[in-house]
């Protein structure tokens, strides 16, 4: 049995990788945005050991929820499912940085360096990374013209490039991305043509499994298959980069 706890988990995607979890008895612990989503998610998942509450939006409700997950003692995996989607218009926090890039890859950044660290670390990706470019050097779109699904196949990307940095940075840790499919979640909409049966095995799977095929890392993942991953995340230098960026702005030290 394993204790895991996954952000972002309140509907959709986390909520069922969570449902998942808990029937083969593992201990669960989700997160949801606020106490209304986190009655909501109490109802759809009694069984869950525990509920954070806590706004990943910004720099303080990021460090907040860090902190409240490692006063619930030791995780055997954290799995990064937090995200907004590809339709977003333009929104600046309170911290001044673009909400996708807050919650989709600075969001996951703080979790993984103040979480205490667990045995496992997955990452949900896209399928959209593998067309994007990182843009590192306009990561918070003060020079170019907003679009919201690039911004999003971006963080997704950057999700992916972090995954593979803690792989090669943390050897006693299993840290690898995964892309569930554009399925019909709330995020991905009614049209989406994935399979929804699939979409959250692939992070429960990483999260547990003892075989040979799950306990790897630095690895990219579709429907429980390895599968190449957008070539710049294997890039040691952009990995680097990206770490430093985060830890920048966020004033997080990602520890060695």
């Amino acid at each position: 049995m394993s204790r895991i706890f996954i952000s972002g988990s309140s509907a959709g995607l986390g909520l069922m990788a969570g449902e998942l979890l808990v029937s083969q008895g593992h201990q669960v612990v989700l997160h949801a945005r606020d106490a209304t989503r986190a009655q909501d998610v109490r109802r759809a998942l009694p069984s869950a050991q525990a509920i954070v509450v806590g706004d990943l939006e910004t720099i303080a409700g990021a460090k907040a929820v860090a902190e409240a997950v490692n006063a619930l003692g030791q995780f055997d995996a954290v799995i990064h499912n937090a995200a907004v989607g590809y339709r977003e218009p333009h929104r600046v926090t309170a911290d001044g940085l673009p909400h996708v890039f807050a919650i989709n890859t600075l969001s996951a950044y703080i979790l993984t360096a103040l979480i205490e660290r667990p045995k496992r670390l997955v990452y949900l990706s896209s399928g959209m990374h593998h067309h994007a470019a990182a843009n590192l050097d306009d990561i918070l779109w003060k020079t170019r013209r907003w679009n919201g699904s690039t911004a999003y196949a971006e963080s997704k990307l950057h999700d992916t490039i972090l995954a593979f940095a803690i792989a090669r940075r943390w050897s006693n840790v299993l840290s690898n991305a995964l892309e569930p499919g554009w399925v019909p979640t709330k995020m991905g909409g009614p049209g989406a043509p994935d399979d929804m049966d699939q979409a959250h095995l692939t992070q429960a799977w990483l999260a547990t499994d003892g075989s040979p095929q799950a306990e790897i890392t630095g690895r990219y993942f579709y429907h429980m298959k390895e599968m190449s991953p957008n070539p710049q995340a294997s890039d040691r230098a952009l990995q680097d980069r990206l770490v430093s960026v985060c830890e920048d702005i966020s004033g997080v030290t990602l520890a060695d």
